[in-house]
């Protein structure tokens, strides 16, 4: 193994934390912090932006984190090294979720330079999609890499269970709506036009006037009755696209950290072909439609994300915080 200096150290984690936080996360919270102490970064959970009331387990946020992770995977591969990971190392530190060192070098395929190269261009859509289908053999392509994973991504064919999953959407959709608390939770990450703040969802970032697909997969209501949104026009954007749920076996905080590197690895993928995704997390965040979606139509295994995978007219808007708010160096005398 090639000796590295500390400057290289600390110059090739900084390129990885720089990659680290173009990571989706619900709402776009954020939720991470990493520490750079020698030759080892620690990627740790912000439960300072962790949904007190969406969130209650801390499962999206580990989610969240664990695509975080994924990228910064790809960016040291890409550098040239591999990454050493040790996931939840520690037990009496339950918010230090990894550590990363750099191992032996290795030079990166061409599928990893593919992914890490679509890491800041990867956006969340907030809509519907165009009537071009996914072909199949691209929906088989990101089935293998969740399951590289250690994830299972499931593409749903069932008309009768794409209807059945979009109801329980819509109806987790109107409780939520109606929790005050709830609402207020969600509006602290919905930023009103022209803010400075880099974190939320902008209001650029999903349409004024959606389309209405059908079946109807319900949207979250950032705008909360202002005019915000996008004026991009949505007339030819009313197909759902293809639903797709993301399970694990288990459901502990290791698999909410599998689930997240797995999301982002297929988001990368979908990508670099032009595919966009749309996240539904409402039904989950409520443990019994969660459990009926986990007895009922996905034998026994826990969703971790639905998503609807399609082609969109339009990318968003995509903001994140600067790498100085979410990383530290650990200097020693």
């Amino acid at each position: 193994m090639s000796t590295r200096t500390a400057e290289e150290i600390t110059s090739a984690f900084h390129r990885a934390v720089q990659a680290a936080v173009w990571a989706p996360s619900v709402h776009n919270t954020q939720p991470w912090s990493f520490t750079l102490d020698g030759p080892e970064l620690a990627l740790r959970a912000d439960s300072g932006r962790k949904l007190r009331l969406g969130d209650t387990m801390g499962r999206e946020m580990l989610i969240s984190c664990g695509a975080a992770l994924m990228n910064v995977r790809l960016a040291l591969r890409v550098l040239g090294c591999q990454p050493q990971v040790r996931v939840l190392p520690d037990p009496d530190r339950p918010a230090l979720l990894a550590t990363v060192r750099m191992g032996e070098a290795v030079a990166a395929d061409e599928h990893t330079r593919l992914l890490h190269a679509e890491i800041e261009r990867r956006r969340t859509h907030r809509a519907g999609f165009t009537e071009l289908p996914v072909a199949d053999p691209l929906l088989e392509a990101f089935v293998s890499q969740a399951s590289a994973e250690g994830a299972r991504l499931t593409p749903v064919r069932s008309e009768a269970a794409v209807r059945v999953i979009a109801g329980l959407t819509g109806a987790a959709q109107d409780v939520q709506s109606q929790d005050r608390m709830f609402t207020l939770e969600m509006i602290r990450w919905a930023q009103p036009p022209g803010s400075s703040r880099r974190e939320g969802v902008p209001a650029q970032g999903y349409p004024r006037q959606p389309g209405r697909t059908s079946p109807y997969f319900a949207q979250r209501d950032y705008a909360h009755g202002h005019p915000w949104g996008s004026d991009t026009d949505q007339s030819g954007s009313t197909s759902t696209g293809t639903v797709a749920v993301l399970t694990t076996p288990g459901d502990s905080r290791q698999d909410w950290l599998v689930a997240g590197q797995a999301l982002q690895r297929v988001l990368l993928h979908a990508s670099a072909y032009d595919v966009s995704a749309a996240f539904h997390t409402q039904a989950l965040e409520m443990f019994h439609l969660r459990e009926f979606l986990r007895q009922e139509l996905l034998s026994g295994e826990y969703p971790q994300m639905i998503m609807r995978l399609g082609f969109s007219v339009d990318e968003g808007e995509g903001i994140r915080r600067p790498v100085t708010e979410v990383k530290q160096e650990r200097r020693t005398a």
